[in-house]
This record gives structure tokens, sequence and C-alpha cells, in this order.
């Protein structure tokens, strides 16, 4: 009798998609298929647009990190008019992205992800989420999450003039710039947020990393791959989010080279499935070997903790202690265990805040020249930032009026479609053996699987269902309805 189990849609992510499990007529996991039912299409609205849109009209492809899309298609934007802002407009983007970044990294943690830790995988599914964490370790907590979220949105707000979607940056620079007031309000907050980060990081110290059960769950095989990587750096080969160039390393962590924006054709190609309407991205140098980790598969992830494997280390220096204790607890570089990717994800948060502090302490940021008027023809250019779910490409082509006429964005969790999907693969058939009770817990541990990985499926999809139920369907093979359970 095959079975078919159905976990749709699947919880804790933003966006839409749902896994398809198959068991085989001895109850073992036979395949399984992470699907994105819906199409995206953004590609398509941007044809016949201003290219000087495409940070407003691209941002609205997710409520969750507008800002990432908005940076990378004011970057594209620029480079289509052959134009380099002026420093003070780029350091004002990025102070701008690295507040944005302290709120989504926050979110993700305590809210997402942090559930299946502070109150354990498999903990009544009433209390596996933020309310329960905010009861077990106390209401500060809650209060310091709402305060990190505030101080974020603040600055996105005073820079980017608007709290969500915002609407400040244009073709060389901003419409706009801040006054000194403004600097030293963005510079205490910073301050603050920088103290919150390192509370996070003991948080998950005393919670997670001294229980020996959630370590050995991180550290064991069933949500390990090994894959190539990639994230931007700096010259100096330490993280950036804003600018740089992208770094590739192999599964053994060597670095097999590094491109700029207008280079990434050359390094990543896209293939299609039929099952699905989101691509799978891989390395072009490789090639598409199918679902399968290994030097010899093209397959790559972007990620928090592909971006430190990547890197050299963090360019801040609170970060950078947390980098080495990080590879020097899990045992060198690289880190191929996904949970881990929470770990990284706030150091992250570390790195973020004290980049906000370092750029809101230069009072070149408030200054009055924050926007170099193009001259040049429109044609082509390429955006590229590391959202906070990986690298974000934003590619656009105009005519000689700037009105674009064709597209191509790979999101940052595009990116990670294909190791998603082997994780979920790995996770089913490692968790669900013949005979076996399929319980509540079990599916988490295998929504587990995506959980690090941070997805959003808004820059992918969109859907409107108007409730969030889960509901798996076993059926045999003449497709009648063998078990139904619900979340």
């Amino acid at each position: 009798m095959t079975q078919r189990i159905t976990i749709d849609p699947i919880t804790r992510l933003e966006g839409h998609g749902k896994i398809e499990i198959f068991l085989n007529e001895e109850g073992e996991v036979a395949n399984t298929y992470f699907q994105i039912p819906e199409l995206r299409g953004f590609e398509r609205f941007c044809v016949g647009r201003p290219i000087e849109e495409m940070p407003l009209l691209t941002n609205r492809i997710c409520g969750v990190c507008p800002e990432a899309h908005h940076m990378a298609a004011a970057k594209a934007a620029d480079a289509v008019y052959h134009v380099d802002p002026p420093r003070t407009a780029k350091m004002l983007r990025e102070l701008l992205y690295s507040a944005f970044y302290v709120t989504d990294h926050t979110t993700h943690f305590y809210a997402l992800a942090g559930p299946d830790f502070v109150m354990g995988p498999d903990a009544p599914v009433a209390e596996r989420n933020i309310l329960g964490v905010i009861h077990k370790v106390g209401l500060e907590i809650g209060s310091k999450v709402i305060r990190a979220r505030k101080y974020g949105h603040t600055v996105v707000e005073i820079i980017g003039g608007r709290k969500v979607h915002p609407c400040t940056s244009i073709p060389g620079g901003l419409t706009k710039g801040i006054t000194e007031e403004q600097r030293l309000e963005i510079l205490e907050m910073g301050k603050w947020a920088v103290e919150f980060a390192q509370f996070s990081l003991k948080l998950f110290s005393d919670i997670v990393l001294s229980n020996k059960a959630y370590v050995d769950l991180i550290l064991g095989d069933i949500y390990t791959h090994r894959t190539y990587y990639i994230g931007t750096v700096d010259e100096n080969n330490r993280v950036n989010f804003y600018d740089g160039k992208v770094s590739v390393v192999d599964p053994q962590g060597n670095r097999i080279g590094k491109y700029a924006p207008h280079e990434y054709t050359e390094w990543i190609a896209e293939h299609v499935e039929p099952w699905t309407y989101l691509k799978f991205p891989y390395l072009k140098k490789v090639g598409w070997k199918g679902f399968v980790d290994g030097k010899d598969s093209g397959v790559y992830c972007a990620t928090p903790l592909s971006r430190l494997n990547a890197a050299d280390g963090m360019a801040t220096p609170r970060a950078q202690e947390e980098y080495e204790r990080f590879y020097a607890t899990l045992g060198g570089k690289p880190v191929h265990q996904r949970l881990a990717t929470h770990w990284a994800r706030l150091i992250e948060l570390l790195y973020a805040a004290e980049r906000w502090v370092e750029l809101a302490s230069d009072p070149e940021v408030a200054g009055p020249n924050f926007h170099t008027v193009p001259t040049e023809m429109p044609t082509e250019g390429v955006g590229i930032v590391e959202a906070p779910r990986g690298t974000l490409t934003h590619h656009y082509r105009t005519d000689e009026r700037g009105i674009v006429t064709k597209a191509n964005l790979i999101v940052g969790t595009t990116n990670n479609y294909a190791p998603i999907s082997m994780s979920i693969n790995k996770a089913a058939r490692t968790l669900i053996k013949k005979g076996q009770q399929i319980t509540e817990p079990i599916l988490n541990m295998i929504e587990m699987a995506f959980r690090p990985y941070d997805p959003c499926f808004g820059c992918a999809t969109h859907t409107l269902p108007g409730q969030m139920p889960l509901e798996v369907t076993i059926r045999n093979a003449q497709g009648e309805v063998v078990q139904v359970l619900k979340r």
C-alpha cells in the first residue's frame, strides 16, 4: 500500500509552500517534493516600467524584506545609468540596511526558529510559539524583541521615508538625507541594538549550547548537507550585506572564486522542474547533478551560515569574536550542520548592530551630498545585496529611455530551493520508518529542516488561503483516504 503525506501549508515561514511525502509499500519514504504551487511573475510586471520605479515596485514583492529588494533594485538602477552614488548616499543606504537586518534576524530567531529550541521540538503545538518562549524565559524578553523591531523600523522610516516599503533610493543615491539630530538619535538606538544582540547570543548559549540534547541535534547527521556556499564579502573577504563581491567556496571550504554583480551569469544558472513554479539555481561551473550534495554537484547554499563559510571573518570586533567561537565550538570551517544557521544568524545580528553604530558614528552620514544626477544613457545593470535569507540579484535591461525590456530576479530563498528540498527529504527519510505512527512532533521535525533557511516564499509566490491550517492526508495506492491528521 502506497501512502502519501501532505503538509500544506507549512508553518512558521513567510509565503506559502507544501511538502508531499510518498511512502513505499514497506512504509518507508520513497520520495519527497517541496512544492511552490503558485506563479510569481514579478519579472513580467517590471517590463514596460521605468527603471527608476524598480526600487518602489519590487519592494512590494515581500512585506518581510522590502528593504532588500529596494536596495538591490536601487543598485541595479545605479548600474543601468552608469552612475556612482556619493559616499554619504552609500552610507545612508547601508545604515538603513543594517537596521533592517537587526529587525529581520530578531523576528526569525524569536518568532520562527526559537520556539523549537526554547520550548523543544516535541512541545505541545499551542506552546511552541513566541508566546511560549516569552512565558518560559520571561516577559522582559518580549519587550526587548518589540523594542529591537521598533528601533529598526524607526531607522528605516527616517532614512527610507516609510517604515515598510522604503521609497527614497533612486538612481545615483537618495532623495533626501538626514539631520545631525537624526544621526545622534540613530546612533543611540544602534548602541542599544548591540546590547540586545549580545543578550540574544547569551540566551542562545544558555538555552541551546548548554543543552546536550540540542547540541547533539545540531551536530547530528539528520540536518547536515555538504554543499557549496556563497556570500558577499568586502575587499578583505569579510562579511558585508550591502556591497562587495560574491565569494564561492566548495564543500571543503576552499574559495573557488569571487564574482562582481555583472558577472553573475558566468556563475549562476537556473534549473526547472515540472512539479513546481520555483526555479533551482546552481553553479554553472560545476553543473546540475540533481538533488545531491558533494563537490561534484552544483547545488549551493546562501544563508547566514553560508555567508560565514564563504568569508574569512566578520568586519566588526564583537561579531568577529563570536565568529571565532562558532567555528572553535563546531570543529572548524566549514560548518555543514544546517541547524547551526540559527547561531550564525545571531552572529550576523551582532554584526549588523555594530555596523549600524559604525555608520551612525561618522558625521558624513548626515552630510548634504546624498545624490549624483545621472547623465549617461541607460542600458543594462545588475545589483546584488545579501538579503537575510541569501544573496539577492536584480538584473534589468532597458531601452534608451530607461524603460525595462527584460528583468530577472534571483531572490535569497530561490538560491536555497534545492538544499531546502534535500534537507526535507533527508529529515523525512530519517524520521519516518516502517510501521511508525506519524505524529505532529515528527512533522514538526521535518519542518525544522527548512526553518534554518528562513524561507520567504512571499518573494517567490503569493497566496491568500485565508487561514493557516495544517492537514496531513495519507492515501493508499487507489487514492482512498487512509488517515487524516490535523494541526
